[in-house]
């Protein structure tokens, strides 16, 4: 669904910051997922990542991949160390470009009430994008503006997930944002809804970029 943003294209400035937005200079960029397994049925469940950059962070621990039982209700026990997880959880370091072409530009103290709709649009529950807002709204409810897209195969394409068996249902939800001083102006994406059939495996994750890696 389109969705017209309020914020108004501020001259010569604002213009050449929201044109550099789509060829933006390498730097390296915190990525921050969470992974989701919602078998039908108590299922052994293995998760592989091929990530182009460094991983900082792993919950619980990667080592050469991550081995679970998983149950319906989204309970993860690790089959290294019999403890109980909610989800997968990884942090890494990588220089990968992300498109800034569409999304939306968001008040600071908007950004709240914009997950919220915009996530469940795209599919979150209210568990997982609470989640997801709880992580990311302290960095940018005090911001002036926020500009904000959703990745897609420049996130996918760099940080490739294997999930053993195969997922009837697959979501990856990643968001690459920056603060802003002054409102642009830019295109909203279309946003196709999620359907959850079988066995589902969710993620989210974001990256924040500095408004140095497009000047």
């Amino acid at each position: 669904m389109k969705r017209k943003t309020a914020c108004a294209l501020l001259g010569i400035l604002a213009a050449g910051l929201l044109a550099g937005c789509t060829e933006q200079e390498p730097e390296a960029l915190s990525a921050k997922p969470v992974i989701y397994l919602y078998p039908e049925t108590v299922t052994d469940v293995a998760v592989t990542l091929d990530y182009v950059g460094t991983l900082t962070t792993t919950y619980p621990a990667y080592r050469d991949g991550w081995e679970v039982t998983a149950y319906p209700d989204g309970t993860l026990i690790s089959r290294a160390d019999g403890k109980e997880y909610s989800y997968l959880f990884w942090e890494g370091e990588s220089t990968v470009e992300y498109d800034l072409s569409e999304g939306w530009c968001v008040p600071g103290d908007e950004t709240a009430e914009f997950l919220q709709e915009t996530l469940a649009e795209i599919g979150l529950t209210p568990r997982e994008y609470n989640e997801f807002i709880v992580y990311w709204l302290p960095r940018m409810e005090d911001n002036p503006y926020n500009l904000i897209t959703f990745q897609r195969e420049a996130y996918t394409a760099s940080a490739k997930l294997t999930v053993t068996p195969a997922p009837d249902s697959f979501l990856r939800v990643f968001m690459a944002w920056m603060p802003l001083d002054a409102p642009v102006e830019i295109d909203p994406p279309e946003i196709e809804p999620f359907a959850r059939d079988g066995f589902t495996v969710v993620e989210w994750g974001g990256a924040e970029i500095g408004k140095e890696a497009v000047q």
